[in-house]
């Protein structure tokens, strides 16, 4: 592990009682990048000279991609950062450079080392970069059960350094970009090569290396979310809105911040707040829609900026017919929430409490968290509703049955050979609702 050479300054804790101080070790946090912070690469020269570096380099690539979440629309790449070992650190401006086409000869076929990478991958491939391979240190971590699976943490406890995490949430889209953000942009690469091998020994000590890669393989292949449904209603304080016409006022309210967002390139939140869009429908009546210009919540200078387009829309949803109306729930297309079973079902309820003590169980003995041994998901419709005559099988077509509805609801296979014994002995358990304590 080679951080020798790298610059660190030691966190001096100053303790404020004296028989805290063996508690309270000095952490080493990386603050400078070995070769220095590399400038932007900002013209398709530049770019073309980076691949021909990354193209000489060996071994895998450290990728990373700092987004403007909270800033501005969407989910896209503002910068990318990559490594390889005999080419150095690269931060490339997919903004600027908009055609990333010299990268592929040296991306494709080769590794790519990423922290978190579900979270990269989708900004990663809007701009044409797809891995063939992968290796995800901290999904790594969380199958070596590690109680810090964050990149800084991790590095901590595996390398023995720390990152400084200060420019995380910061507005990506600014340009230029300062000096400090472009550090911190470096140093996120600057060590995650050598923390994938010392996390890929430790997965072939404890035998979970094969497991890894089927994980790793799993995010690689993953299809793109499906759109979401209904995605106004995930506005914060709709619980507050039962009739449907206040719910249509905030789906018209939710869609026009959304197009006015989308064409600003701004995120939602900063054109109109959720609080305003409830307080709207809230003042709603079934006979007529409020003035927004009466109202507190429209007072200020941002949500007065687009206040002929809100009251447009909400006058607009005034007008609909009761027919076009949104019905003040959504039937859900799997089971109910867990925390409705006893009452709906109290034998299903049964089964999943079975479940889940066996499942905590099998997650002690393998370290690993227990969502990561099974979605939650994927227990719940199987146990919500097992295929009928399942406990009258032999043992060997129980699990036969179990192993294809964990396959197809997306389990790995070294998730089937964990789970599947528990699975069927929680989809066959009926306990005996009748007994009462004396």
């Amino acid at each position: 592990m080679r951080v020798s050479f790298v610059s660190v300054v030691i966190d001096e804790q100053t303790p404020t009682d004296p028989s805290e101080e063996s508690a309270v070790p000095a952490v080493p946090v990386l603050t400078e990048p070995r070769d220095g912070v590399p400038s932007v690469i900002e013209t398709q020269a530049e770019l073309e000279r980076a691949a021909a570096l990354l193209e000489s380099g060996t071994g895998p690539l450290a990728i990373d991609a700092e987004r403007a979440s909270g800033f501005r629309y969407g989910q896209r790449a503002y910068l990318i950062q990559v490594r390889r070992e005999g080419s150095g650190t690269h931060l490339i401006d997919p903004i600027a450079v908009a055609d990333l086409t010299p990268l592929h000869s040296s991306f494709v076929g080769t590794e790519w080392v990423l922290h978190a990478a579900s979270q990269d991958l989708p900004c990663l491939r809007e701009v044409g970069l797809t891995p063939t391979s992968l290796f995800d240190t901290e999904l790594a971590g969380r199958l070596l059960g590690y109680p810090r699976v964050g990149l800084s943490g991790l590095l901590e406890d595996v390398l023995g350094v720390s990152l400084a995490k200060e420019h995380s949430a910061a507005d990506w889209s600014t340009r230029p970009l300062p000096e400090p953000w472009l550090r911190y942009a470096a140093l996120d690469v600057e060590l995650l090569l050598e923390l994938r091998d010392a996390i890929e020994q430790a997965l072939r000590d404890c035998g979970k290396y094969e497991l890894a890669m089927q994980e790793f393989d799993a995010i690689r292949d993953a299809p793109p979310s499906p759109p979401r449904v209904d995605p106004w209603r995930r506005t914060s304080g709709l619980h507050k809105i039962r009739k449907p016409r206040q719910l249509a006022a905030v789906r018209a309210l939710w869609e026009a911040r959304d197009a006015v967002a989308q064409r600003r390139d701004t995120s939602p939140g900063r054109v109109l707040q959720d609080a305003s869009i409830v307080a709207a429908a809230t003042a709603f009546t079934e006979t007529s829609a409020p003035d927004l210009s009466a109202l507190p919540a429209f007072a200020g200078r941002g949500a007065r900026r687009h206040l002929g387009e809100w009251q447009q829309a909400i006058n607009t949803a005034a007008g609909l017919p009761e027919a076009d109306l949104p019905p003040a729930t959504v039937k859900p297309t799997g089971p109910p929430p867990a925390r409705s079973w006893p009452d709906k079902d109290p034998v299903a309820a049964s089964r999943l409490a079975v479940a889940k003590e066996s499942l905590a169980d099998i997650s002690d003995q393998q370290s690993i968290p227990v969502e990561n041994l099974v979605t939650p998901d994927l227990v719940r419709r199987i146990l919500w509703s097992p295929p009928v005559g399942l406990d009258e099988l032999p043992a060997a077509d129980q699990r036969a049955v179990l192993t294809h509805l964990l396959r197809e609801g997306g389990a790995r296979p070294w998730q089937i050979d964990l789970v599947c014994g528990a699975l069927v002995h929680a989809a066959t358990y009926t306990p005996d609702l009748n007994t009462t304590e004396g």
